[in-house]
């Protein structure tokens, strides 16, 4: 059977499974606990409220408490097991991990597109959309909030939804610290020191860590080092909070993607074109903060700035990037509860600004390890990969965004929610590459859109609820989406549009007990103007965006976590039946194929067995075939994937002492964990790693007392 085969055919058991729990875990005492209905979110702008108490698509996920042992290398891990979402790693240092929510984001060649990412309600994303995780450490996160739907509107430029990471709470000790050791196949190394506390009203969180590997893949190497930190102070009327964020990345080799046949060959491959042209990239960015929140009467206000610097050096394939850039942004947002009309409304208003300041420049790309070059006049000194400067150029994108939500208590178990927000982002270019021969190709646009959204809850129960809602959402093209010209022209591609969307949403939520939480979801979404990415032939890998007409997606999304004992199960399935309504490209029709990139069919599951000694856990992932071009003319096989951890715990009090050991890709399966959507030369498919295995140490101790036992101890 093939991989595909094995995976549509144990979709049917992984339901079956996720239906018969209600039943396993309803054999136990039932108890109408509101255990998880304090659970706050933010995430939705507005007064911050229960899960159930709001009419969108909610997770909150704890990584290390519901899947300990996690490494904290990157996202993809993290964000496992979200209904609606899937985050995919490349296995390519030198590209992001792949974040997408309902399909959303599946186009990104880099970094996230159509999804707000933050930290700690300050935001990642750049004005134009775009969002690095390469800087985003994740040693010291607590928790992540997740909204699904283009209710995301609420925060500007997304489609898809929102990711809110959250910094773990401080140790109540003055100073506890951690270091970890992992090591593992290809060479792999990291190092981590973690630390943490508080004095009065004074705490503090952060780490420091360095990563370092061979690769999975052939021309896959990386060295990184990055740090997080946190200061706060909380008051009897408000939390003050300051963030630093930091990356020195001087070395991440770029493995490109493969045919199908070179993967079934070997994916630890690389294709041949990033071998000769030595494709990677370097990196340093810093980003600090300030956010304040501060109670005023029954209500509150909130405020963050920031402000940061990016250097990138990216030998690609076709060209060679340089980019300096700064960015830095601000924002506020009061809210306020009121009685009006007898019935009790929750107001919250607020305004966004971001921008970025790049300075841009390519070079021509002369490297070439296979055959050596002559002087050309492109490329004149041949010991230089280096050729001469065929772009240069300042890009500036600023937005600015104001948006406010009422959610009215219609009665006591029926409330309503609405809001909007209206949003102008402005594109500036200035070329400072002008001559007789290259016109001056300095210009600008502004792409404007008011997105409103409404949502009805009703609470079934304390601990169920049922939900709708209807939300619009606009997204522009990056700034090097729209840099990126087919004919080969700076400037502005005055003919990409922004998308808008727009989502019908119904869902069912709640709790059984202190043993079941469930989340189901259904939409629909229809968007006009799809940004869709392409490449042409000759191009060297270089890709180009244009808008298909219409789209439609329609999806299920379902979530179901249980506790029994010392096991817990999580298990999360997608279906998603993405279609192009209106799609043509010359003389090629694509309406009615499927929107590649994604499997219709995808779930995801985890059970661990916990203990005071330790734990042990295995994870799978089965996901069905999918087309990987407009024409869908290719599919991506499907696949079945398992991964194993386990831990122990010796020492457990103050010194505490924790090992542990996983392997992943347990049946060392060849598949393609992300796909490159319309790759040029059949070079669609970037591969997972392989069978490997990993191992952790974790050592941690505590101040003490001075009665001399360790705080929470």
């Amino acid at each position: 059977m093939t991989p595909g085969g094995t995976a549509l055919s144990l979709l049917p058991s992984a339901l079956v499974l996720s239906l018969c729990l209600p039943t396993v875990v309803g054999s136990q005492e039932d108890s109408v606990s509101t255990r998880l209905d304090p659970v706050i979110v933010t995430v939705t702008r507005g007064t911050g409220r229960s899960v159930l108490s709001s009419p969108f698509a909610l997770t909150i996920t704890r990584p290390d408490s519901t899947r300990p042992g996690q490494r904290h290398a990157a996202i993809d891990e993290s964000l496992a097991l979200v209904p609606g979402l899937s985050a995919t790693n490349r296995n390519n240092p030198s590209q992001d991990p792949r974040l997408s929510i309902r399909g959303f984001g599946a186009r990104s060649a880099f970094g996230v597109r159509g999804v707000r990412v933050l930290r700690d309600g300050m935001p990642l994303t750049l004005p134009d959309g775009q969002t690095p995780l390469d800087y985003l450490s994740l040693e010291s996160v607590g928790h992540i909030e997740v909204m699904r739907g283009s209710a995301s509107a609420l925060y500007g430029n997304a489609s898809g939804g929102v990711v809110d990471i959250r910094t773990a709470t401080p140790s109540t000790a003055s100073i506890s610290a951690e270091g970890r050791q992992w090591l593992g196949s290809d060479d792999y190394t990291r190092s981590v020191l973690a630390m943490s506390g508080r004095s009065g009203g004074l705490s503090y969180i952060g780490d420091l860590s360095h990563s370092s590997s061979d690769g999975t893949r052939v021309h896959s190497r990386q060295r990184s080092t990055s740090g997080f930190g946190r200061a706060a102070l909380t008051t009897a009327t408000g939390n003050y909070a300051l963030t630093l964020l930091a990356l020195r990345n001087p070395l991440s080799q770029n493995p490109g993607a493969l045919t199908l046949a070179e993967m079934r060959d070997d994916p630890r491959a690389a294709d041949p074109l990033s071998l000769r042209r030595r494709a990677s990239k370097a990196v340093n960015q810093i980003q600090i903060g300030a956010s304040a929140e501060q109670r005023l009467g029954r209500g509150d206000l909130t405020a963050y700035g920031f402000g940061g610097s990016r250097s990138l050096d990216n030998p690609l394939t076709f060209a060679v990037v340089e980019i300096g850039r700064h960015s830095y942004g601000a924002g506020a947002s009061l809210r306020h509860p009121a009685v009006l009309a007898g019935m009790r409304h929750r107001f919250a208003a607020g305004a966004d600004v971001q921008a970025q300041n790049d300075l841009r420049r390519n070079y021509a790309q002369c490297a070439d390890t296979v055959t050596p070059s002559t002087p050309t006049s492109t490329c004149p000194d041949i010991s230089s990969a280096r050729g001469i400067v065929t772009l240069d150029q300042r890009e500036l994108v600023s937005s600015v965004g104001i948006y406010m939500t009422d959610e009215i208590e219609l009665t006591r178990q029926l409330s309503l929610t609405a809001g909007v927000r209206a949003d102008r982002v402005r594109f500036e270019v200035e070329d400072r590459l002008v001559s007789e021969a290259n016109p001056d190709d300095s210009g600008n646009r502004t792409l404007a859109s008011v997105s409103p959204i409404a949502g009805m809850v009703m609470r079934l129960t304390r601990i169920s609820s049922v939900y709708g809602n209807i939300s619009s959402a606009f997204e522009t093209p990056t700034a090097t989406e729209l840099g990126n010209q087919p004919d080969g022209s700076a400037g502005i591609n005055p003919d990409l549009n922004a998308q808008k969307s727009l989502t019908l949403e119904i869902g069912w939520k709640g709790f059984s007990g202190d043993f079941l939480s469930y989340d189901l979801a259904l939409f629909s979404t229809r968007v006009r103007d799809e940004l869709v990415p392409f490449e042409i032939p000759g191009s060297n890998g270089r890709r180009y965006f244009r808008n298909a007409g219409r789209t439609v997606r329609r999806g299920a999304e379902a979530g179901l976590s249980a506790e029994y004992g010392s096991m817990s199960m999580i298990v999360a399935y997608n279906y998603s039946r993405f279609r192009f309504r209106e799609f043509v490209v010359g003389t090629a029709d694509y309406s009615g194929n499927l929107i590649p990139g994604l499997p219709t069919h995808r779930a995801q599951g985890a059970l661990t067995i916990s203990g005071v000694n330790g734990f042990a856990g295995i994870e799978t992932e089965l996901a069905g075939s999918g087309f990987v071009d407009d024409a869908n003319n290719l599919r991506a096989p499907g696949y079945s994937v398992f991964h194993l951890r386990a831990g122990l715990n010796p020492m457990r009090s103050n010194p505490r002492l924790t090992v542990t050991v996983g392997a992943q890709n347990i049946l060392n399966r060849r598949y393609a964990s992300s796909i490159a959507v319309n790759a040029a030369r059949e070079r669609f498919f970037e591969p997972a790693s392989v069978r490997s295995f990993f191992v952790g140490l974790a050592f941690g101790v505590q101040a003490r007392s001075r009665s001399g036992n360790a705080p929470g101890g």
